[in-house]
């Protein structure tokens, strides 16, 4: 069964290495481990970065926004709609955004068409008036949030009103590193023999890092091997302001303390390979941060996931992570106190162990993979809520939209129609298949039967020798089969089609020579239809048998006495009827175990076979089929909601709601037309009309697919999003479904109330 796929497109703003700051850091790890965990998915930054300022960034980065530049948000978010994201994340702290408290970062997400994910580094519970202004702004537009520790899931509710459901906790990841004996890279940093105490990061005076080295001497008196490292650089943007006054205080600290000699600065911005080293040689780690406020600390967490006994002030990501004996907690501002934990830890070795034990083991599940998968399936709930949301759906109109063949004509070339579309732009590069131009040849017979016009309708019935042209070009005489897919240089990439692509060729043949006016056409779909017929008993798909029936029941329209046409009519039909008997139940009212694609194709089939049989449970397992089809696929508020392809619909299992492809609501028109013409019964015309209209907006996203303008219908209805292409299989069939129900109410409006278009009332064929 095919599964639902991973977002395959995310872009992140934030910060991105090279540029020294925890946000940056942040992203550009958070994005490397969804890149590893992910490999199919493409994993893109837009980095924010500081007026006057440009930094040599990795290709991942692929656009920038100077921090302060206001219109530079707004040409961000059309390239991002433009690159077709499908998640945005955002990493959110109020700094790194421009305007008056990041304010700025509102109009980007008020243009972006994508689910936005936000990470908040930062929450404030008594925030002022603008930054509580953002943080709405954020609530407003953000389809969900990532917070890095519980007590944020609890503030956001409190202090902001965001319901918790909203919240997702994924812990700060952490390098995935072994458990081991610090002695092992001491040399590398020069403290062989040492026991080394560590703080790592940007230094800035909230870091409290005096506080620490007031503790040295109560610590060097009991443990005089003790060195103190300070490493990371000074933050950008205090240094330009300040210059290095704050590392300068720190080592006349250590001077007029004597202790000097036991501090080490690290005055240098370490890359990953590096900062792990500097991590797994030190024996305690150290945050002697001075505000309660600090939601997170990415040092905290690669220090603690890599298994260190930890010292750290209350801060509140600290108080949640160090719970339950995984380190030490000491008042704020308190160096005796630092002094005290430092030493208990290193006079009971024992208990050092263990807390280190506690800290990694807890650490395992926070290795960025963890997080990574935690990301992604916070954004799969972000792209489902868009799916589930309340939309303005567009009322069911009686009146049809306009038929517009332009883009049909211009997905075609002098070989045939192409495939897919980027956009509406013909993409040739992926060839030709004859599913696509059987398709297209029943659709410009069936046009040819329309009384009234459409825009670009005679340019595309005079391609009907085209689309002919490729089927008898695709009909291999050695099987005996109809191939599928010519490459854009024009072989084919096969020696056979599948089942369905030969009985699809087989339907359009059929049709061709029921009802198209053109004589030399006739003939040739006469000839290819008699030399793929003794296929059709070989063919073990379903759906290749329906598309037979359809065929031969086209066929008989103008042979309505050949015999052996007539036995595999029966042959297909009593296999479709043993695969009702074997699989329908009580819940469960169809063919196969499973609700595919294509799906009312089956039912149309038989009901179609058994007018033309005069086969009372012929009929009736087609309209009971078409009937439970309507019932499982109508949502509560009354639009059509066909069986997503992603997983489709086993029996017994879930239901996949997306990708919608245009293929089943084209079905179920069909179909639905056929029933009514058998029946009579307006229900069914009804239904039509409700298929029909998923086209144009009465579905669960309240998305127009056609598309009025180009002619093209979009490709499919995604979770929170259409598909942008346009090609060929889409909008064929939606084309189909409106040409048919013209046809319908053409033929009422001649009198001939329940003939199934195009035919007349008493069964024969209409010739143009």
């Amino acid at each position: 069964m095919i599964k639902e796929p991973r977002i395959r497109n995310i872009a992140w703003i934030g910060g991105h290495v090279p540029r020294q700051c925890g946000i940056a850091t942040f992203t550009t790890d958070l994005r490397r481990a969804l890149a590893t965990e992910y490999p199919e998915a493409a994993c893109q930054v837009v980095a924010m970065t500081d007026p006057g300022q440009s930094h040599a960034y990795p290709n991942c980065v692929m656009y920038e926004i100077d921090q302060e530049d206001e219109a530079a948000y707004a040409q961000a978010a059309d390239f991002l709609n433009l690159r077709g994201v499908e998640v945005l994340s955002v990493q959110h702290e109020f700094g790194i955004f421009g305007g008056d408290c990041g304010v700025y970062l509102l109009e980007l997400l008020e243009r972006v068409t994508m689910p936005v994910v936000a990470t908040l580094h930062t929450i404030l519970r008594e925030p002022n008036e603008q930054q509580r202004r953002v943080m709405m702004g954020l609530h407003r537009l953000c389809d969900r949030f990532v917070v890095m520790a519980d007590h944020g899931r609890e503030m956001l509710a409190e202090v902001y009103g965001v319901p918790e459901q909203k919240v997702d906790v994924v812990h700060h990841g952490v390098i995935d590193v072994p458990f081991l004996d610090p002695e092992y890279n001491k040399e590398r940093f020069g403290v062989l023999g040492n026991t080394v105490l560590l703080t790592f990061g940007l230094l800035s005076p909230n870091k409290g890092l005096e506080c620490a080295i007031r503790a040295l001497p109560g610590i060097i008196r009991e443990n005089p091997e003790v060195v103190y490292v300070i490493a990371g650089v000074t933050h950008p943007h205090l240094r330009a302001h300040e210059g290095e006054a704050y590392r300068g205080m720190l080592q006349k600290l250590a001077e007029d303390l004597g202790v000097a000699e036991h501090v080490k600065f690290e005055n240098r911005f370490m890359d990953l390979d590096e900062l792990t080293a500097m991590i797994e040689a030190a024996d305690i780690y150290v945050t002697p941060y001075l505000n309660e406020a600090q939601i997170t600390s990415g040092a905290l967490s690669y220090a603690f996931g890599a298994g260190k006994a930890v010292v750290s002030t209350p801060y509140w990501h600290a108080q949640e992570l160090l719970s339950d004996e995984r380190g030490i907690l000491v008042p704020f501002s308190d160096h005796e106190a630092i002094t005290e934990a430092v030493n208990r830890y290193l006079g009971d070795p024992c208990l050092m162990t263990a807390v280190r034990k506690r800290a990694y083991e807890m650490g395992r599940t926070m290795t960025w993979p963890h997080a990574a998968r935690n990301y992604m399936a916070s954004f799969e709930r972000a792209r489902a809520q868009r799916s589930g949301r309340v939309v303005n759906r567009v009322p069911v109109q009686r009146d049809l939209p306009p038929l517009n063949f332009q883009h049909m004509v211009e997905m075609t070339s002098h070989l045939g129609m192409f495939q897919h579309a980027v956009h509406n732009v013909p993409n040739n590069a992926e060839g030709c298949c004859s599913d696509d131009n059987a398709r297209a040849y029943i659709l410009t017979v069936l046009a040819g039967q329309l009384e009234c016009d459409g825009k670009g309708k005679d340019a595309f019935c005079s391609l009907a020798g085209t689309y002919l042209a490729f089927l008898w070009d695709a009909f291999e005489p050695r099987t005996r089969k109809f191939r599928n897919f010519m490459s854009r240089g024009l072989e084919w990439m096969e020696l056979e089609g599948s089942d369905d692509s030969h009985a699809r060729a087989m339907w359009a043949v059929g049709v061709g020579v029921a009802w198209t006016g053109d004589l030399g056409h006739r003939e040739v779909c006469a000839m290819l239809f008699h030399r793929g017929l003794a296929q059709l008993a070989k063919v073990t798909s379903p759906r290749a048998w329906a598309f037979g029936l359809l065929a031969i029941n086209a066929y008989l329209e103008s042979c309505p006495g050949d015999r052996e046409v007539l036995r595999m009519r029966q042959l297909l039909v009593d296999r479709l009827l043993d695969l009702y008997q074997h699989h329908t139940g009580d819940t469960w009212a169809w063919f196969e175990s499973v609700v595919a694609y294509d799906n009312a194709r089956l039912s149309q089939a038989l009901i179609q076979s058994g007018q033309r049989m005069g086969s009372e449970r012929c009929l009736q397992v087609g309209l009971d089929s078409l009937r439970w089809l309507v019932e499982v696929q109508t949502a509560e508020g009354g639009w059509f909601s066909p069986v997503g392809c992603y997983g489709f619909w086993q029996k017994g299992g879930e239901r996949a709601q997306f990708d919608q492809q245009p293929l089943e609501a084209s079905a179920m028109v069909s179909a639905c037309l056929q029933a009514e013409a058998a029946t009579g019964d307006p229900f069914w015309q009804a239904q039509a009309d409700f298929c029909l209209a998923w086209f144009t907006g009465h579905n669960d996203l309240g998305l127009k697919l056609y598309d009025e303008t180009t002619g093209g219908c979009h490709d499919a209805l995604q979770a929170d999003r259409l598909n942008s292409n346009q090609g060929a299989e889409s909008t064929i069939v939606f084309h189909l479904a409106l040409v048919e129900l013209m046809l319908a109410r053409q033929q009422r409006q001649k009198g001939n109330r329940h003939a199934p278009p195009p035919y007349t009332s008493d069964g024969h064929r209409v010739v143009t």
